[in-house]
């Protein structure tokens, strides 16, 4: 049996020989593009590679969205969990502090005080700095004709740069705090602790007059505390850069300031502080009582059944003389539970004095008298009535342990 290519043997040839030919035309003739003349022979051959690269990348892709999409996403259900519970303290968070919040504008408005709003700006661009490393001084193109004044706030976005110091009529000299004549007062956030910050020849500046037996921790926010009367409390300063031991039982407290001082571009003026009071408007109630009962813990109640004594504002109990039987008396709103003595010897019982004067000891009566409970003091009858033995008028007092008939 002969071969394909034995029985085709001269189509085979031409063929290859029809093939050389097409690919040395190919190989000469060029084809205009856009970048330039390109062979025809290589427009053939991309166009013969294009499909297989682009099936190895449409390839590449889908295993790549594959992984992402789905195998990568097994660890992201328990993430979704984690931030779920997140979110959830978070909104706790937000709750007990807008409560906080509100009870402090209570407080706040209950004692009248109010707070400092920016309520008038100027925008001023830098147009020139100090030439010392001692003297920290910036100029602004804005002067008197713009409003400003001296001891008015300089800040940015980021925090505050310092007060105006000097003023002409187009351009203003500033004072930045990192200046060492310059001082600013300041509040530490967490521990609540004031000073003044004041500024170093080089460096940062020093937050002064920190006790040394305060803690106080680097990476703390310091912001203003208002106290200066330039800068509106709460305004960002920076943070706490490290803390060390200090002179005459203080800290060592550096900050470094949160505005980059050193690139300076453009600034703004505080022209213009409005005092405020709180807004109280869907508070609740302002009253002292009412915010105090809110921290401080209630009285427990009374348990049932117990006993009032003097201490709770009870009737005070009478103490029993040791063979003495002198009435007592009673307090109003409470009968005095009656005792009998202990030593007393068993005779006929003896009657009062009309004068209320006890009997001497050894001489106490078998049964005592009731006290009154209408609230008078007790008072002893002059003539008692015995049932076994007649009525006796006026009789003496006992001076011995014999009974008297």
């Amino acid at each position: 049996m002969e071969s394909f290519f034995a029985r085709h043997k001269n189509a085979t040839i031409l063929a290859v020989v029809l093939t050389a030919q097409i690919l040395g035309l190919a190989t000469q003739i060029k084809r205009p593009t856009e970048s330039g003349p390109v062979r025809l022979i290589r427009q053939w051959a991309v166009a013969l590679v294009t499909p297989f690269g682009r099936g190895f990348v449409y390839s590449e892709h889908w295993v790549r969205h594959a992984w992402r999409d789905y195998i990568y996403l097994r660890g992201v259900h328990h993430e979704n969990v984690e931030l779920r519970e997140q979110i959830e303290r978070m909104r706790l968070e937000q709750i007990r502090m807008e409560q906080d919040a509100a009870q402090a504008r209570r407080i706040q408005a209950l004692l009248q005080f109010k707070e400092q709003y920016i309520s008038q700006t100027v925008a001023a661009q830098v147009i020139g700095s100090s030439g010392s490393e001692t003297s920290h001084l910036i100029y602004i193109d804005r002067g008197s004709n713009e409003g400003v004044e001296p001891n008015m706030a300089v800040i940015t976005p980021e925090g505050i740069i310092g007060k105006v110091l000097r003023v002409y009529p187009s351009t203003s000299q500033v004072l930045e705090i990192t200046d060492q004549t310059s001082g600013v007062g300041a509040t530490l956030v967490k521990s609540r602790l004031q000073g003044i910050l004041k500024g170093q020849p080089a460096g940062n500046p020093n937050l002064a007059y920190i006790m040394a037996d305060e803690s106080v921790v680097p990476g703390e926010d310091v912001i203003t505390s208002g106290g200066d009367r330039i800068f509106p409390k709460g305004l960002p300063i920076g943070k706490v850069a490290s803390v060390s031991p200090g002179r005459d039982l203080f800290l060592n407290v550096r900050v470094t300031p949160s505005a980059n001082l050193s690139r300076l571009e453009e600034v703004l003026v505080i022209t213009k502080i409005t005092e405020k009071e709180a807004d109280t408007k869907g508070l609740g109630p302002i009253r002292a009582a009412d915010i105090l009962a809110q921290r401080l813990p209630s009285v427990p109640d009374k348990p049932a059944g117990a006993t009032p004594n003097s201490a709770t504002g009870g009737a005070p109990q009478t103490p029993s003389s040791t063979g003495a039987g002198a009435p007592a008396a009673s307090t109003p709103g409470a009968a005095a539970a009656p005792k009998p003595a202990v030593n007393a010897k068993p005779s006929a019982p003896v009657p009062g004095s009309a004068s209320g004067k006890p009997v001497t000891a050894g001489t106490a009566a078998s049964k005592p008298a009731a006290s009154p409970t209408n609230g008078a003091a007790a008072k002893p009858k002059a003539t008692q009535t015995q049932p076994a033995k007649p009525t006796v008028e006026n009789p003496k007092p006992a001076t011995s342990g014999e009974d008297t008939p």
